[in-house]
């Protein structure tokens, strides 16, 4: 067994072995960067951190603003009067073809002036060719609330001033009834107080190339208004008694604001007179005695007919010729405000990328025929529309909802 004393000490006088000297570690110079250099590294770390930075700010403002959206509140600029004053007078703006789906900007406005304790009075500036019946009596329900208050959404009434401005016809003049005072500028076109209800047939154009539709129907007048068949008297009764209701209802809303007509709009004779004849082409016509044809021309106020603002001035249409100053002045005197007053409007909303790129943004409308569109066009309806609008109204149509 080997024991610690078994391994030999070195012995002393042994000579040493030679030591080896291992040279001192010494980094390779680190290379002197150029000025050029240097620069290019700070701005690369500049443009990194300013991306991020960035990119940051953009998401924190998508959301703020995607906050701001749910809460629905339009934002209101100066107009005219005082700025910052305390008593405000609203102005809203209503304008193109009444169509569902097309009206949420104007709904908007009159909910922001419903709620605000500061509005005093209201302006509607109407320009308005009228729309649907839909689309015009939501309207007149929402400005009758406003000038009358909401219980339920507890607003208080505010006093209404009608300023028309190129055409406030048919729906559009509907949607004025709610206002106590009426003004008109002397270009205005208005009226037009009728219904109708238009279809396309192209049953002839099918019959003589021989092109016909197999209808299968439970229900005798289940394909009235179809374009591949005349209507019987069965179906046009139909949709005769759904135009004469809306008819009615017209003529019950102007009666309601404007009281001073009740009574007068179908049976009062406004127009009284002889015109000369002509044909359809427009060439006058001649008696046997070689003198043109006289034929009567008469008109009453609910005729479905546009009239000129002196012609609706003198039949108790409106109420002033004037402008929008005119209709302020109405406004503030109507609720009684003093001299310092402001007079805002409301901007229409827009998306957050039109607000940060200040431009309009619109969506990528899809390639080709949109037949959901077509169809939405194509649906018959009963129409508050003046007339020669009727294209504005089917293209109103085409981009509703």
């Amino acid at each position: 067994m080997a024991t610690p004393h078994d391994h030999q000490s070195p012995d002393p006088s042994s000579p040493s072995p030679p030591l080896t000297v291992l040279p001192a570690y010494r980094p390779a110079p680190r290379p002197r960067s150029s000025l050029w250099g240097g620069l290019f590294r700070w701005a690369f770390y500049l443009a990194f951190w300013a991306s991020i930075s960035f990119n940051a700010l953009i998401l924190i403002l998508i959301f703020a603003f995607a906050q701001s959206d749910n809460e629905t509140s339009l934002r209101h600029r100066h107009h005219s009067g005082q700025k910052l004053a305390h008593d405000r007078i609203a102005l809203i703006r209503i304008d193109g073809v009444l169509f569902e789906g097309l009206t949420s900007y104007a709904q908007k406005q009159i909910e922001e002036a419903a709620h605000d304790d500061q509005v005093k009075a209201i302006v509607v500036r109407i320009n308005s060719p009228g729309g649907t019946i839909t689309a015009s009596d939501d309207l007149h329900k929402r400005l009758t609330d406003l000038r009358s208050g909401d219980l339920q959404k507890k607003t208080s009434p505010k006093p209404m001033v009608v300023s028309m401005a190129s055409i406030a016809a048919s729906g559009g003049y509907y949607i004025a009834m709610p206002a106590q005072h009426i003004v008109a500028e002397r270009t205005t076109i208005t009226g037009s107080i009728g219904v109708y209800a238009s279809f396309l047939n192209v049953a002839d154009l099918a019959d003589q190339h021989g092109v016909h539709m197999e209808t299968i129907k439970a229900g005798a007048v289940k394909d009235s208004g179809s374009m591949f068949h005349h209507m019987t008297p069965q179906e046009r009764k139909i949709w005769q008694d759904m135009v004469n209701q809306a008819y009615h209802q017209f003529v019950g809303v102007v009666e309601e604001g404007r009281p001073k007509l009740k009574g007068k709009l179908t049976q009062e004779i406004v127009v009284k007179e002889e015109i000369p004849a002509s044909d359809d082409k427009g060439q006058p016509l001649f008696n046997g005695n070689g003198e043109t044809k006289k034929v009567p021309y008469t008109r009453v106020r609910a005729d479905g007919g546009i009239f000129t603002a002196e012609q609706a001035k003198q039949y108790g249409l409106i109420d002033q010729i004037g402008y929008m100053d005119d209709a302020v002045a109405e406004a503030r005197k109507l609720a009684g405000l003093g001299e310092n007053y402001e007079v805002i409007s409301y901007d229409r909303p827009h998306s957050f990328a039109s607000m940060f790129l200040g431009e309009e943004v619109r969506q990528t409308q899809p390639s080709g025929l949109d037949f959901q569109k077509l169809g939405q066009a194509a649906t018959p309806r009963l129409w508050f529309l003046a007339p020669q609008s009727d294209l504005a109204g089917l293209l109103a149509a085409s981009r509703g909802e």
